[in-house]
């Protein structure tokens, strides 16, 4: 593939709800660039883009994949993005690299959550961007109902360019309301605009060229007194609109039968902005700030993916914004602020990569085995360090405790998770200090799923998902006192040791305090240590359900020793044997983990939302309107959210969100505390007669 100046690339993002026919669509526009020879197929697990096994086996884009290929001049490079919700981050990514848009709409099912969310990403990255209608082929399918659909939720700059002919078995494909020319079928033969339509098609074409004109006051004075619009005008015209997100084109095709599939190209090509015409978003702590899109300028460019290709390694995604990148140099990270030897670079086409000597400005390519880079770093010159902002991703709401199945998977574990994390920034990988599990957070259910089995199949490491362990504490409600003498006669030297201590219940948030109030040395003082370090380690694990205890004063108030029998280990006995009755005798308690939570849902939704956190213990503090959207505030139990991601998908269609975060430790009801401690019991029983 030759070099293409800025000019003549576009970086183009294919979003969609899942299913609506992005993949399918990539492989139609591959084919008719010459890149592919046959059309694949999702369902046979033989399309370009959905090359991964997983993506094979779930039929849905897991991945983001890069799909460049040649139209008239020009080189583009398609993004297919997953639509499940669940793959957001991959989304994220690559909405940062590109200048436009491609929104795939189903005609058969109109709008959907993932369209909603689709436009959402280009408003929040002020991208310009164009609707194509798919699968007009399909029984049901609708051209004007799903248009008044777009335009209704995402305003009347939403205006069809094009026109079907036709719809399910009789779509013969489609009308260009720009040149008034007919394309028919697979390759898009033109001819004049059929009688039966010509009306509807002059009268759409009336709209449009209104919606044009209104971008730009000389036009819609010209409309206004009257007079004809050049084509030139009218195309000019739009083409800023469209760069300025000022008019969104909608146009119809079917992807499967690869009609009008060629007509997106061109307008892709000819309307879409090149990376000439974007700026460039640098960090706001990067030391140098003046950079343009320049093949001249000196190397910017930003890692925007990670992936571990079993055949080479370490595959770095990058994005070239200034200067040229070549193959067999070194350059400067600037975010680890260290050099970087760059290798072999690669043009990448799905699972397919084509060596190349360098890649510029505007351009994007893979490099493998990095050592130090990571996705969102920049890589630069070390004279003349820029840092290119990059993306930002979602919050992780769901998280599943991780646990190996055998013991060979437990040394691998921790790298095998890090190599994943290091793939998708939505996956965070933490060890949590409190129950002592490994936990993987993750947006939703079927990500981390997908996460173990390419652990499994990438790793060779075997894992179990579980609901991770509540953090809860223990603590007492009355001041309690406890003796315990560790005495032991086996002939020489004995054991011995006597401790009698006092606990006394403390207010929420302080530390547990440790006091030696022993007088007379019933206690000798170089013993005391061995008592607090007994404590210390009874604090780790109370006497209701094993969970570590706060909230608590300890009193060392008595004892006794013997002169040659006691040691420090007899007193450390004592200590904890104590600590332990008195804790039995002072009414012990379970606390749970109170969080503030903030959920972010249509209007129509707010009946069942609150509803159902009255099934989760919550206290309803509040609710905001924002637009057609209402925040709802509450306090709820964590132990009550832990699905809470699952949940709230399934009662919004997937349009609500939510965020929390700890408040407070609060008393566990008593027949939840009986049940968890019942638990306890029967975990503590099973591994008993294990080690049996």
């Amino acid at each position: 593939m030759k070099q293409y100046q800025p000019e003549n690339i576009r970086n183009v993002v294919l979003l969609s709800h899942s299913g609506a026919g992005k993949t399918t669509l990539s492989e139609a526009m591959l084919f008719n660039a010459g890149v592919i020879n046959r059309l694949g197929k999702v369902d046979a697990g033989t399309t370009t883009s959905d090359y991964d096994q997983d993506e094979i086996k779930r039929k849905i884009s897991i991945n983001t994949t890069l799909l460049p290929y040649e139209w008239h001049d020009a080189k583009v490079n398609l993004l297919d993005t997953p639509g499940y919700s669940d793959f957001a981050g991959e989304v994220d990514s690559a909405v940062r690299v590109c200048e436009g848009a491609v929104i795939v709409a189903a005609a058969s099912s109109g709008l959907e959550v993932g369209t909603e969310q689709a436009w959402s990403y280009c408003d929040k990255a002020k991208l310009a961007r164009l609707f194509f209608i798919n699968k007009m082929d399909r029984e049901n399918a609708d051209f004007g109902k799903i248009t008044g659909e777009i335009q209704a939720k995402f305003g009347a700059k939403c205006i069809p360019v094009q026109m079907p002919v036709g719809a399910h078995t009789d779509f013969r494909g489609v009308v260009s309301l720009l040149t008034m020319k007919y394309y028919a079928g697979e390759k898009g033969e033109e001819a004049d605009v059929p009688s039966e339509i010509k009306e509807q098609a002059t009268s759409l074409r009336e709209k449009m060229v209104e919606a044009i004109a209104e971008t730009d006051d000389n036009l819609m004075e010209k409309y206004l007194n009257g007079e004809e619009l050049s084509q030139e005008e009218l195309l000019s015209t739009l083409k800023k609109a469209i760069a300025d997100v000022n008019i969104f084109p909608i146009l119809a095709g079917s992807a499967l039968q690869n009609v009008a599939v060629n007509r997106l190209m061109d307008v892709i090509r000819e309307y879409l902005p090149s990376p000439k015409d974007a700026g460039i978003n640098v960090s706001e702590d990067s030391a140098g700030k003046d950079i343009k899109i320049s093949t001249v300028g000196p190397l910017s460019a930003l890692v925007f993916k990670t992936s571990a290709d079993p055949y080479v390694g370490k595959l770095t995604y990058f994005k070239v914004f200034s200067g040229e990148l070549e193959s067999n140099s070194q350059v400067w990270n600037v975010n680890q602020n260290n050099p970087e030897r760059i290798g072999q670079l690669f043009i990448i086409r799905g699972k397919n990569q084509e060596p190349i000597a360098k890649i510029s400005a505007g351009d994007m390519g893979a490099v493998a085995k990095l050592s130090i880079t990571a996705t969102g770093d920049t890589l630069g010159a070390q004279d003349k360090p820029v840092k290119i902002a990059p993306a930002t991703y979602p919050k992780t709401l769901f998280s599943v405790a991780v646990l190996p199945k055998t013991k060979a998977d437990v040394d691998k574990l921790g790298s095998s998770l890090a190599r994943l994390a290091e793939e998708d920034p939505t996956l965070i990988v933490h060890r949590d200090p409190d129950t002592g599990e490994t936990i993987l957070s993750g947006l939703g259910e079927t990500q981390v799923e997908v996460a173990a089995e390419k652990m499994m199949r990438k790793f060779g490491v075997a894992v179990e998902l579980k609901a991770p362990k509540v953090p809860y504490k223990e603590t007492i409600t009355s001041a309690a006192k406890g003796e315990y003498k560790h005495k032991k006669q086996t002939g020489g030297h004995g054991q011995y040791g006597h401790v009698i201590l006092e606990l006394e219940p403390m207010p929420e948030g302080g530390d547990n305090q440790f006091e030696n109030r022993v007088v007379g040395g019933t206690i000798p003082r170089n013993y005391i240590p061995a008592v607090e370090k007994g404590v210390h380690e009874a604090i780790k694990e109370g006497v209701l359900a094993g969970y570590p205890i706060v909230n608590i004063r300890t009193l060392v108030m008595d004892g006794s020793f013997h002169p040659v029998d006691s040691s420090e280990i007899c007193f450390k006995i004592a200590g904890a044997g104590a600590f332990k009755k008195a804790m039995a005798d002072g009414h012990p308690i379970l606390l749970e983990p109170i969080v503030n939570l903030k959920i972010r849902i249509p209007g129509d939704y707010t009946g069942d939302i609150i509803g159902d956190l009255n099934t989760k213990r919550a206290r309803v503090q509040g609710m905001n309107p924002e637009g057609n959207y209402n925040v709802v505030d509450a306090q709820v139990p964590l132990a009550e959210i832990l699905r809470y991601a699952i949940d709230l998908k399934s009662m919004t269609q997937g349009r609500g969100s939510f965020s929390y975060e700890f408040d407070h430790y609060e008393e566990v009801p008593a027949h939840i505390t009986q049940k968890i401690v019942a638990e306890h019991e029967a975990e503590k029983q099973k591994m008993a007669e294990g080690k049996a």
